[in-house]
């Protein structure tokens, strides 16, 4: 996925590939949708999926809100988490929605999409793409952050789900 240099192009690819997330779940029936997924992974559902995207849009919202409109300095990632640690934090999100239902994921990831696509909306082309803009993105842009958290973890997201259907197609012909 080549990474976009101008706002538009950082918007559309984001909602292109949410539309492809959200058309995938809506072309599962209930049972598809909330079967356990048949293979190894820290997400064993749909919603698991669906809660690990609403989670990273928390954090990039929060970390730009800080940041930019408060002006108070926050890292990236919420304390005591480092990029070492992030893979404790992502089992620890998953954990803390564990009663929370698929409805309820699915309605949380759109509301925070929405959220982050108004944000984006909010920086320049320059803002968002001039790596270092902003001291608090270290030697990165904020455009870089909004395109992982967005995009790139819907096309992440896609592919779960693309394996989970793949899994139930080969039990199904069995």
């Amino acid at each position: 996925m080549t990474r976009p240099t101008a706002k538009q192009a950082l918007l559309d690819s984001s909602q292109k590939n949410f539309n492809q997330l959200v058309t995938i779940i809506n072309q599962m029936t209930p049972e598809q949708a909330t079967t356990p997924f048949q293979f190894e992974g820290r997400d064993r559902n749909v919603r698991d999926v669906l809660i690990h995207l609403y989670e990273w849009h928390q954090i990039l919202l929060n970390w730009i809100t800080e940041n930019h409109f408060k002006h108070h300095p926050v890292d990236f990632l919420p304390i005591p988490f480092t990029d070492r640690t992030k893979a404790d934090m992502n089992c620890k999100l998953q954990q803390c929605h564990q009663t929370t239902s698929l409805a309820t994921a699915k309605t949380l990831v759109a509301k925070s999409h929405s959220d982050v696509l108004h944000l984006i909306n909010h920086f320049s082309d320059t803002e968002l793409f001039t790596p270092a803009h902003f001291d608090w993105t270290g030697n990165a842009s904020v455009g870089n952050y909004c395109q992982t958290v967005t995009a790139i973890h819907y096309d992440w997201a896609v592919q779960q789900l693309g394996r989970h259907m793949e899994t139930i197609s080969i039990q199904e012909a069995r």
